[in-house]
């Protein structure tokens, strides 16, 4: 059996080279139609015009969707590695509140371009990336108790987002606080000659390692979901699908999980 068909190790596994996927296939395809430089550009910009834009929206919701399962998984691991213990749970309860919101985020970067919708964009990335900040942070707190040598893993990671966040919002306020000119956020080609550029590179790569951060982040779940398999019930009431059950009862504990870290 190859790794990936361990469990589930697929889906953090496919969440993190799905959207890895998007990044790179709409800047080739940008380069490639001159619609942006090809040297560090944002993300953002690379899903800006079409074609690019179809092929950067419909990718990232298919990672949207990957990214609410693996988070659903993860919460329902740890609900099933600690039973009866409150504080363990609360905090499970918020990661996966947080992470849900975060992938609701990256929908709103996904459908609401920066070129034309700029707030709404702004907006989506805060819920991806700052939320999303909270829910590294919760999960690595998670890690302390449960699984020890993941949790300097995850916090090397975390430090990489965080340096990353905080790089990116010094420079992207610089950028774009007037004194470099104003309509940067349509400006989709730069000259080195010109004033600000350095400020937009750093702004760019800032941008470029917050989301790799992010994506390495998940790949701290592959070993632990190799011991997780999905199991689901089903219960028919009546010989017939025509008739409608009086009742539907379903155990929490049959949907998911086997396994321990």
């Amino acid at each position: 059996m190859w790794w990936f068909q361990q469990g589930l190790c697929f889906l953090p596994s496919a969440l993190v080279v799905w959207s890895a996927a998007s990044f790179i296939f709409s800047y080739i395809t940008a380069v490639l139609l001159r619609h942006i430089d090809p040297l560090v550009p944002y993300i953002s910009d690379t899903g800006t015009i079409p074609p690019e834009r179809c092929l950067f929206g419909i990718m990232l919701n298919i990672s949207t969707f990957l990214g609410i399962a693996t988070v659903y998984v993860r919460y329902k691991q740890v609900y099933a590695l600690s039973p009866g213990e409150p504080k363990i749970a609360r905090l499970n309860k918020a990661g996966f509140t947080l992470g849900i919101i975060s992938c609701f985020g990256l929908c709103i970067i996904a459908n609401f371009q920066k070129y034309s919708l700029f707030y709404m964009h702004v907006v989506g990335a805060c819920l991806t990336f700052g939320i999303g900040a909270i829910y590294i942070v919760v999960q690595t707190i998670l890690s302390y108790t449960m699984q020890p040598k993941l949790f300097w893993i995850r916090v090397i990671v975390l430090l990489w987002c965080g340096s990353s966040i905080a790089s990116m919002f010094v420079s992207s306020v610089l950028l774009y606080s007037g004194l470099y000119g104003t309509d940067l956020v349509q400006k989709l080609h730069w000259n080195p000659q010109e004033k600000g550029y350095i400020v937009h590179i750093i702004s760019t790569i800032s941008e470029w390692s917050l989301a790799f951060s992010f994506l390495s982040f998940f790949l701290t779940y592959i070993r632990d979901f190799q011991k997780i398999s999905l199991r689901a019930d089903v219960s028919l009431s009546g010989h017939s699908v025509c008739n409608t059950p009086n009742s539907f009862v379903a155990d929490e504990h049959t949907l998911l999980i086997g396994g321990r870290l």
